[in-house]
């Protein structure tokens, strides 16, 4: 495990006086059927892109609060990462996509996968439209979709 030692003075300090937000209570649905059975979609903030699609943008002041939307039949394989922080290593995510957004090991299991997997940028260090618009545009896209359960993978 890390420590925040280890970051340069820049991001310590940077940490030190964000104004982090809590969310109280934290939203959250019971499942309410195994597993198995329940339609379930990939979410990750690892900032991942098909070739095809724009890379998120980061030089948005903020964070790029976009999401792209990854087809279930995609090859994960071809992803690309696009993510702003500095604070951790790329180059497992860039070597094996499936570290942060593991759709081959959830096809392996077999389970019941939704047609459609988001894509955030992490790192969004002023979330205010990320909460007001994407998110629920994003919401609404996996009700469409009959999602059931959700699998997030924050980086």
């Amino acid at each position: 495990m890390g420590d925040v030692s280890e970051f340069s003075l820049a991001t310590r300090l940077f940490l030190k006086t964000y104004r982090w937000r809590r969310i109280d209570p934290v939203p959250c649905a019971p499942l309410r059927k195994p597993l198995a059975e329940a339609r379930l979609a990939l979410i990750t903030t690892a900032g991942l892109h098909l070739p095809d699609q724009p890379p998120f943008d980061n030089d948005v002041r903020g964070g790029d609060t976009s999401y792209r939307v990854i087809p279930n039949d995609a090859d994960v394989a071809t992803l690309r990462e696009a993510h702003r922080s500095e604070t951790f290593d790329h180059a497992g995510v860039q070597s094996d996509p499936n570290l942060a957004f593991p759709l081959d090991r959830l096809r392996e299991m077999q389970l019941k996968l939704a047609p459609r997997h988001l894509s955030f940028m992490g790192s969004i260090t002023a979330p205010g439209r990320l909460t007001s618009s994407t998110a629920r545009e994003a919401a609404q896209l996996l009700i469409d979709d009959g999602v059931e359960a959700a699998l997030l993978v924050p980086i």
